[in-house]
């Protein structure tokens, strides 16, 4: 059955030619399958294609989802990380703020002193500008320009805090308060020996005050001798850091021992008049390096008030 053929006619009226196709019936049930069958085939292609391309689509926002989870994290971290340093640069802006007095006591300090605490390391500013001329493409980009940026701060607040605690270290040792309360009865400089007559110069400043009046350390440090000395009698001595030493001298007793810590403020002694000395007062003097400075271009403060022992 399936062997027969069929003959179909086509005829032009126009022209009268008449056209036969002979077709058996096998061919004509195929072709009409696959005419049939067509849309079923594109049915299924489509649904395959969409099938195919939603597994995609979900691929896609499960990694977008963990994408953005790290992106979350990573922002988190940044934050975090801001807000450390912004504490960080409120702590050193706090204290960076000197005293006026203190800060004017620091300008007059000889040279080679400023020297020993000055500080500062400018390539820690090379990280943060290679930050600017980096092309930022993805978000990766600009997560690792923000760390590299973030980096370079903390590199650069590690210097400026390691500045400002040079700074506070020199400001403690800057003998900047009066050794005692009093009148000041010998200056720094030449003068005539009030024993003999003859010119003479004086290392230090007399402060005349009474008998045990207290006498303070004008910066912190330790005491490296609280002994007799000769013309200065009692003597206490101070090392502070950089370079810097005080002498109080003609002292009635002593209020610490050598290797003592002692703080800006600290009772050290008593006003009295051992040694070469014409009267209660207090000789002061002040050391840069082992030479000698004029104290009073240092004095910007009164020392604190105590009550006589």
């Amino acid at each position: 059955m399936l062997k027969r053929r069929y003959t179909v006619l086509i005829a032009d009226r126009s022209t009268g030619v008449v056209r036969r196709v002979t077709v058996s019936l096998r061919t004509a049930l195929s072709v009409a399958g696959s005419v049939l069958m067509m849309p079923v085939l594109i049915g299924i292609g489509a649904k395959m294609s969409a099938s195919l391309e939603i597994d995609a689509l979900r691929a896609s926002n499960a990694a977008l989802q963990v994408e953005n989870g790290n992106f979350r994290a990573t922002t988190g971290d940044l934050t975090t990380q801001l807000q450390s340093l912004e504490s960080v640069i409120d702590d050193l802006g706090a204290r960076s703020a000197l005293d006026p007095a203190q800060a004017k006591a620091i300008s007059k300090l000889p040279a080679v002193v400023k020297a020993r605490a000055a500080g500062g390391n400018a390539t820690a500013n090379a990280a943060v500008s290679s930050v600017f001329s980096t092309s930022l493409i993805s978000p990766e980009d600009t997560f690792g320009a923000l760390r590299t940026l973030l980096q370079g701060l903390e590199s650069r607040l590690r210097v400026v805090s390691r500045d400002v605690e040079q700074q506070e270290k020199l400001a403690g040792a800057t003998p900047s308060i009066w050794p005692t309360n009093g009148w000041l009865s010998g200056s720094f400089g030449g003068r005539k020996d009030p024993f003999t007559g003859a010119a003479d110069f004086h290392q230090g400043l007399d402060i005349s005050a009474e008998r045990g009046h207290p006498v303070h350390a004008t910066a912190n440090g330790r005491v490296r001798s609280a002994s007799y000395q000769g013309d200065y009698g009692n003597l206490v001595v101070l090392e502070h850091d950089f370079g810097l030493a005080t002498r109080y001298g003609h002292l009635s007793k002593f209020n610490v021992r050598a290797g003592a810590e002692v703080k800006r403020g600290d009772v050290i002694g008593y006003v009295g008049s051992t040694g070469r000395s014409t009267g209660s007062h207090l000789h002061y003097e002040v050391l840069a390096n082992g030479k000698l400075v004029n104290p009073l271009q240092l004095l910007t403060q009164q020392p604190p008030r105590n009550k006589n022992p």
